[in-house]
């Protein structure tokens, strides 16, 4: 094939298909699967939820987490560039998950950095019995007032660790997809496995776990008749899988041509929920131990969230016989999905501009770790930070991640007519073939369900405000964020790629597409995309 330069560009790639079904089983398995799922199953219905949910993952999670390998395997880059090789108008749509994930790096470094802290305060029991939640808050946060401004008032406790989990990670990045990131899952999601099985085993045997089992599973079926109950399934399984971040489709990128996609899908999701499902037992008998102890119902001490680990956790490590043993598995478990999952998140972006600019990946690591890092720093090592972070995860799952699920559906499916193309990349590698059932979920339901919880947030958000923050607080970190995600998603687009990119002499991508069957014109070197501009229009 002919070429304008001499460079070459070899994208990276797992060093074999269970790494990458380790290292998408480690973005998956995050913070929200413990601390979230539990609550939620038990708010929608207990045994009764799992209806709806087992419904939500066979009609949503499973076929978007295709439609996102599909993406990003068919058109071999990062989210920006997938969907530019896919067709020009839709590059935006990449850079806008790319900026989601800028957002999420930034505060979900410091709950990991939370976490690492209550790992060392487990050993010691540091808050006391009865006083867990104000050793959180006021000994820990040291939160302020939101309301007088974000302050840069520096709380040690929190600023010093969250430096050193920005250090461990940006390693980790620096070595690479193979060296880095395969190695770290390679080495803790077996970790997290092991340390998730012992704290739930452990709590099976604290007194009073049969009335919090009890409580989780025993079926409400009246809540099946709740359309709140079914959105919730969808809602939280989309978030859960880690579909619509450009995560999925940047790992799958780094697959070798001959990869069973789809298997390799299920048994990405299957683990998911099965590690959601145990994190359930393992919460609930340590929350029935906790009513026990306070002679109360399940109700009132079950929780989510930030809630649940650092203060409902404390409470029952306090008081449970071998309560530092629970609180150093709980805690660790949390510090090693929260990095399985961080690194995953900034992949996204790290990926996104090598391929954007063809800079080498140390330092493309660095120029994009580094800024983040000190943002992070910045406005989560403070008193306010607690308010900032919730009021920017509130909005940018709202309208961020669902925001661009929806548009990215109708988009490739209405607008390009990409299905068909994308159906027949899965099928001609995977162990299990996906016909026009497929496309009707992602084409038809996908589109209703994501536009019916768009809308609900959307009326949500607007008839309440956020937290009762004050309306400038909401404005900035809130709608204005959100704003901001996608006017500089359109501008990113409009950005030249650099004569270096990835976006050309890409040897591994002709040469993919040469296998796929789509030979290069003798005379002008161009690959026609099925469906999309030809390599020539791409550059």
């Amino acid at each position: 094939m002919a070429r304008a330069s001499t460079q070459t560009h070899h994208r990276e790639a797992f060093g074999s298909r269970n790494v990458f079904i380790l290292s998408a089983i480690g973005s998956a398995v995050g913070l929200g699967n413990i601390w979230r799922f539990p609550y939620v199953a038990y708010e929608g219905g207990g045994g009764a939820f799992l209806i709806p949910y087992l419904c939500a993952l066979l009609t949503a999670g499973i076929p978007l987490l295709f439609f996102d390998y599909a993406i990003g395997h068919r058109f071999r880059g990062s989210a920006p560039l997938a969907f530019r090789r896919m067709n020009r108008v839709a590059e935006p749509l990449g850079w806008w998950q790319v900026l989601i994930c800028v957002v999420i790096a930034t505060y979900y470094a410091v709950i990991i950095a939370w976490a690492a802290m209550y790992t060392w305060f487990s050993a010691r029991i540091s808050w006391g019995t009865g006083n867990e939640q104000d050793f959180f808050f006021k000994d820990f946060l040291q939160m302020g007032d939101a309301s007088t401004g974000v302050s840069t008032q520096f709380v040690p406790q929190v600023g010093l660790p969250l430096i050193v989990v920005w250090l461990v990670v940006i390693a980790i990045m620096a070595l690479g997809v193979k060296r880095g990131i395969g190695r770290a899952n390679l080495v803790l999601m077996p970790l997290l496995t092991v340390m998730f099985a012992a704290l739930v085993v452990q709590a099976l045997f604290l007194p009073g776990a049969a009335e919090g089992l009890n409580a989780f599973f025993a079926p409400n079926w009246a809540a099946l008749a709740d359309p709140a109950v079914w959105a919730s399934a969808y809602g939280h399984i989309f978030f859960s899988l880690s579909v619509a971040f450009g995560i999925m489709v940047t790992y799958a990128s780094y697959l070798k041509r001959k990869t069973d996609l789809t298997g390799s899908g299920l048994v990405v999701a299957f683990a998911n929920s099965g590690f959601e499902i145990l994190a359930g037992i393992g919460v609930f008998a340590a929350l029935g131990f906790m009513a026990q102890q306070a002679g109360t119902d399940v109700s009132h001490v079950a929780t989510a969230g930030i809630g649940l680990a650092f203060v409902a956790f404390p409470t029952i490590v306090a008081q449970a016989a071998g309560g530092s043993i629970i609180g150093v598995l709980f805690f660790g478990a949390l510090v090693f999905a929260g990095i399985t999952s961080l690194i995953s998140v900034l992949e996204v972006i790290v990926a996104a501009l090598q391929d954007k600019l063809g800079w080498g990946r140390v330092r493309t690591t660095l120029i994009v770790s580094v800024p983040i890092a000190l943002i992070s720093i910045a406005l989560f090592s403070t008193t306010t930070a607690l308010f900032v972070l919730d009021t920017a995860d509130a909005f940018v799952n709202s309208f961020g991640i669902m925001a661009v699920a929806l548009v990215a559906v109708i988009v490739v499916a209405w607008i390009l007519h990409q299905l068909p193309v994308l159906r027949e990349h899965l099928n001609r590698r995977s162990s299990f073939r996906i016909g026009w059932i497929w496309m009707l979920l992602v084409g038809a339901l996908a589109p209703i369900v994501l536009g019916y919880l768009f809308v609900s947030e959307l009326i949500a958000k607007i008839s309440t405000p956020y937290g009762d923050y004050p309306i400038w607080f909401i404005a900035i970190f809130g709608w204005g964020m959100v704003i901001a995600l996608v006017v500089f998603a359109v501008l990113l687009a409009l950005v030249p790629w650099s004569p270096r990119s990835h976006a050309k002499d890409d040897p591994d991508y002709d040469e993919f597409l040469g296998v796929e069957g789509y030979d290069p014109d003798p005379e002008t070197g161009t690959v026609a995309v099925p469906d999309g501009p030809s390599r020539g229009a791409r550059a």
